[in-house]
């Protein structure tokens, strides 16, 4: 009798010590995927802000090519002062007109506001904006390099998550 109340109590304590490892190991899935979840919600707003950051620098790039326009625009107006142009009116018509020498440039200067400024400022103010405006290409492509950067580390952390459970003991 009292071998076989060992092997019952053997029995019962593997049964619990089996229950025990079942509940750990499901806990650590549960927590896993806690973790996989937050570490998805993290990554979709890194991927969010990455886009973003990618809209940006594809507007400063052609804003930086508006003014490299422009700025060969005046510079060719200034070497030839009675050339003729077409001016935009609209829906894609044009009309043909003749530069007049030495007249002011309107230039848009920020928040709907445009001044007049002779073609040498004109060029000096467009030089300028590029000078800034390369300066914010460069710190919005360092963000987006960082938050690729950060993207890569959060999906070898998810596959570090998603290979956890499988490597936990199953019961």
């Amino acid at each position: 009798m009292d071998s076989q109340r060992q092997c019952n109590f053997l029995f019962f304590f593997l049964l619990f010590l089996k229950t025990l490892i079942f509940i750990q190991c499901t806990y650590l899935k549960v927590m896993s995927e806690e973790q996989a979840q937050q570490m998805l919600q993290q990554m979709q707003m890194l991927e969010n802000m990455y886009t973003e950051l990618s809209q940006k620098e594809n507007s400063i790039k052609n804003i930086i090519r508006d003014a490299d326009s422009a700025i060969k625009s005046i510079q060719e107006i200034k070497a030839n002062p009675d050339s003729e142009t077409l001016v935009p009116v609209g829906m894609g018509t044009f009309v043909k007109t003749k530069i007049v020498p030495n007249e002011k440039i309107v230039v848009n200067v920020g928040a709907g506001v445009a001044i007049e400024k002779d073609p040498d400022s004109a060029l000096s103010y467009l030089e300028s904006k590029i000078k800034e405006l390369e300066v914010a290409l460069q710190e919005t492509n360092a963000q987006r390099q960082q938050i690729a950067a950060n993207l890569e580390q959060g999906k070898q952390q998810m596959q570090q998550i998603i290979q956890q459970p499988q490597s936990q003991p199953q019961s």
